[in-house]
């Protein structure tokens, strides 16, 4: 020990030097860990964003499947959609269906205003298109006022066809005959046009205030009342 103590106090000198030694390992490995730490957090970042592209890249795939799959629903439901819609015109625009069947014109009848306030409510949710972009509420939404749609037809209808013209009274009911008798006469094509017109008049007359027609029905018959044009041959010349 001694002997240490004599070489330290003959070799103090060397203190220095071997300071600045200890002082520049201590500066590299300061700047070594520092340097080590950094590309360590360089390597865990570019993990990451490698791992958020590879989750990215699934649900765009999903997303594409997903989108597919509500076109496919919403072109269904719409197809559905117009169907009752058909049904319903084949009412709304044929009088005789209304003459036989009066309570579906009948705006008045619990279940054809339950009906057409369905009717309402499907169409203000309509999409645009099957390709729109509707989320999962507001496709069950449609999807549901649809099916609201189909069910409240099918009553109407039942309930049409079961009660006929019972509601008219016993004069109203003789009206509506009289009606369907004449009718027969207006869109016969083997009666005169006087004949025809003056059927399509009564039609009107026997109808008016028992059965609601719409403008477009009245449209529809009207073609079926007139006569065709009949296309004359330009005289061939002499």
């Amino acid at each position: 020990m001694e002997e240490i103590l004599q070489f330290l106090g003959n070799y103090w000198w060397l203190a220095f030097p071997l300071m600045g030694v200890a002082s520049g390992v201590g500066g590299w490995w300061s700047k070594y860990t520092k340097d080590r730490h950094k590309r360590r957090l360089e390597l865990i970042r570019a993990k990451a964003e490698a791992k958020a592209l590879t989750a990215q890249a699934l649900p765009a795939g999903v997303a594409e499947s997903d989108a597919r799959t509500r076109a496919d629903r919403l072109t269904r439901l719409m197809e559905a959609h117009d169907d009752v819609t058909r049904r319903w015109l084949d009412y709304e625009l044929d009088v005789p269906k209304l003459i036989a069947f009066p309570t579906m014109s009948d705006g008045r009848e619990p279940l054809t205003a339950a009906f057409l306030r369905a009717k309402k409510v499907a169409d203000e949710l309509r999409p645009a298109s099957p390709q729109a972009r509707l989320d999962a509420d507001a496709l069950a939404e449609y999807r549901d006022a649809v099916h609201d749609y189909e069910v409240a037809f099918d009553v109407a209808e039942q309930d049409a066809r079961r009660v006929r013209d019972s509601g008219f009274t016993e004069a109203e009911r003789k009206r509506l005959h009289r009606a369907q008798q004449l009718l027969q006469v207006a869109v016969d094509t083997s009666a005169t046009a006087a004949e025809r017109q003056v059927a399509y008049k009564r039609v009107r007359d026997e109808l008016d205030g028992l059965i609601a027609i719409s403008d477009e029905a009245i449209e529809v018959l009207e073609k079926k009342v007139a006569p065709p044009i009949e296309q004359r041959r330009p005289p061939e010349p002499a």
